[in-house]
């Protein structure tokens, strides 16, 4: 991991317009600047309604910001002008939603080829990708069957890989496994940094749980209610390859979590 930001958020402004026009512009985010090194795993939480989404949504280029600026590889994306944005950048940023957001009446090859398909980059490199994607997350043997005959945590698999077919430099998660249950969240926890190590991709993780912010994060990120301003920006000490379902006997685990609960709250 290069020391050089991939991804900068500066001075970032963001407000929702009153329901009337006696209404108070409501602030959701205010003077929020943050970088992202090339290749690092940065986690963010905070309290319900701080923001989190719609930071994402910002720099994924699927919402406009009211102020400030995100530079992707030290330039300008457009963000204050809707008719300017560029979702996705050119493919250069992947989003991972709370919902799977498969297409029912595609099987899961289908559903994990379908990026490729649509930037006419369908080859045979990118099948054999798929295929190596599919094999590391358990869903070999399920290529044939449709959305409706996965679990969720299947379905959930084939949207991350989905995502990471198509090779983008920048991946922005929102609380992908918030939904599932304790040991499904564990496996796929685990499912995800093996991916994430087979390339080192720069991820953007936005979450609720801080032992989750803590097992998958090089450094977690505090916000505070709304409007959000950074409160907390925690480096995770403990090493890597983690074991995701004993991190919390860590000696390092107590006292992190600590500070960034008393953060949160």
């Amino acid at each position: 991991m290069s020391g050089q930001p991939l991804l900068e958020v500066r001075g970032l402004d963001k407000r929702f317009a009153g329901r009337s026009g006696r209404d108070t512009a409501l602030w959701v985010i205010k003077d929020l600047s943050f970088s992202v090194p090339d290749g690092e795993f940065l986690t963010i939480i905070g309290p319900s309604g701080s923001g989190k989404t719609t930071l994402l949504n910002m720099i994924a280029q699927i919402d406009v910001a009211n102020g400030g600026e995100v530079r992707f590889q030290s330039k300008s994306a457009p963000i204050n002008d809707p008719k300017s944005l560029n979702p996705g950048l050119n493919c250069q940023i992947g989003y991972v939603t709370q919902e799977d957001n498969l297409l029912p009446w595609r099987t899961t090859l289908q559903n994990v080829l379908f990026p490729l398909e649509v930037q006419g980059r369908l080859d045979a490199e990118g099948r054999a990708r798929a295929d190596m994607l599919m094999r590391t997350v358990g869903l070999a043997g399920f290529e044939g069957h449709y959305p409706h005959e996965l679990s969720g945590g299947m379905r959930k698999r084939a949207s991350l890989i989905r995502t990471l077919v198509y090779d983008p430099p920048v991946i922005l998660m929102d609380e992908p496994f918030g939904a599932l249950d304790a040991q499904t969240r564990a496996q796929l926890q685990e499912d995800l940094l093996r991916l994430w190590n087979l390339g080192r991709k720069t991820i953007v993780f936005v979450t609720h749980d801080i032992t989750e912010a803590i097992a998958l994060g090089d450094r977690t990120l505090v916000l505070s209610r709304a409007p959000a301003k950074i409160v907390g920006d925690h480096p995770i000490t403990i090493p890597r390859p983690r074991d995701i379902r004993g991190i919390m006997t860590h000696p390092d685990f107590a006292a992190l979590y600590q500070r960034i609960r008393e953060q949160v709250q």
